[in-house]
């Protein structure tokens, strides 16, 4: 189903595992995130109830645990970097394990929430390094390879809050925790066996420079920041989607919880059909030509999204603007990322780290400035996802104007 692409900016060709079991493994561990994220959201009116307090206490957890995932990328991915990824992703999986099981134990909301900032943390030495380890195996089309990833996770999110209603079925919030615990435990299993790539081997490939000029390294380097830049306001329009989607369709448009269920996951599929579309071309046309023509048609069908709402046309409208711009966006991800990526070749971890904090950390402001904008309409949402989109734009504008040598 996939091949890996030989290149001259991924050193390392040979010994590469079957990318049948390679890619789900690595995508399955990125998705310990949004698993523990959206797994528990169905029992947090449980959780509230028997910690004896109140229900925005419990909700605090979210944000906390979003505070510790970045905190543990920031601490791991020059570790990563210096020390090697198959020791960060053992540490990770076997830390989540423990923690998980321990909070499926928890008998306060104090044990609660340090457990849950210790829960990200730990966890996020495991994620931080997928991305490098699919620029070892893709090099040049390493975007290639992050859309069969982000396909597969995107699931993860679609999945978890049903799968966390099914076990509250059998039985209480414990049980949630104690299988993100299972989940983990045969992940761990299964990378103990199976992950063995051959930079895990190569001492030479390793960054040995010291944590903060690793990061020193990552924002000097020439064709970064405008690339980065692009990637954190995708993912800020992408934040406000998930913020204001339930508000737009259930409060504006007065449709009820199981037609939202159908048009979310909905624009989910328009985001794992543009990473299939996106798999398939990116090779031939470059990461480059996938960002800008994307952002594009992003500019588009965000310009579409705010005229129907300004002009207060029917859901169904909105509905068509979503699917396209959903797709390009998450076009526009994968590749903007992909580019930062192939700027480095020992600083990987440290690049992934710096993505993934800016990415959520601009991303937790959607939530308090759709709330500033607020007027009862899906007008603000629209016209911060369309200004979000035309600075990706400007980015890449300016991007194309600057001299050879510092693209």
């Amino acid at each position: 189903m996939v091949s890996p692409v030989k290149s001259t900016s991924s050193p390392i060709t040979t010994g590469i595992p079957n990318l049948a079991m390679l890619i789900p493994m690595l995508a399955a561990i990125v998705a310990i995130t949004p698993l523990a994220i959206d797994m528990y959201l169905p029992a947090m009116s449980v959780l509230a109830l028997g910690f004896d307090t109140s229900i925005t206490t419990v909700q605090q957890s979210l944000s906390i645990y979003l505070a510790g995932y970045a905190l543990g990328m920031l601490t791991f991915g020059p570790l990563a970097d210096k020390i090697g990824r198959r020791p960060l992703v053992i540490f990770g999986l076997s830390g989540f394990t423990v923690i998980s099981l321990l909070i499926s134990f928890s008998t306060s909301i104090e044990q609660f929430l340090i457990l849950r900032f210790a829960q990200a943390f730990i966890g996020a030495a495991a994620t931080v390094v997928v991305p490098g380890y699919i620029k070892e195996v893709y090099g040049d089309n390493t975007a290639k390879g992050m859309s069969y990833v982000s396909l597969i996770m995107m699931l993860a999110p679609l999945l978890a809050p049903t799968l966390g209603s099914l076990i509250m079925e059998l039985g209480d919030w414990h049980l949630i925790f104690l299988s993100q615990s299972c989940y983990a435990f045969t992940l761990l299993a299964l990378v103990l066996f199976k992950l063995k790539m051959p930079s895990d081997k190569d001492a030479d490939s390793r960054s040995q420079k010291s944590f903060f000029r690793a990061y020193y390294t990552v924002f000097a380097r020439d064709g970064v920041k405008l690339n980065i830049t692009s990637g954190v306001l995708t993912a800020f329009a992408f934040f406000c989607y998930l913020t204001a989607s339930p508000f737009i369709y259930m409060e504006v448009f007065n449709l009820d919880k199981s037609l939202f269920a159908i048009l979310f996951g909905t624009n989910v599929g328009a985001l794992m059909l543009a990473n299939i579309v996106n798999s398939r071309i990116v090779g031939r046309y470059g990461s480059k030509r996938m960002l800008h023509v994307s952002t594009f048609f992003g500019v588009i069908a965000a310009c579409g999204l705010l005229m129907v709402n300004l002009l207060d046309f029917s859901y169904h409208f909105t509905v068509l603007m979503l699917i396209p711009l959903m797709g390009s966006l998450g076009v526009m991800s994968v590749n903007a990322d992909a580019i930062v990526l192939l700027k480095f070749k020992q600083e990987t971890g440290t690049a992934t780290a710096v993505i993934g904090t800016l990415r959520f950390g601009f991303g937790a402001t959607a939530g308090p400035l759709l709330a500033y904008f607020y007027d009862g309409s899906a007008v603000p949402f629209s016209a911060l996802m369309l200004c979000a989109i035309l600075l990706v734009g400007v980015c890449q504008l300016i991007q194309s104007r600057l001299p050879k040598s510092q693209i």
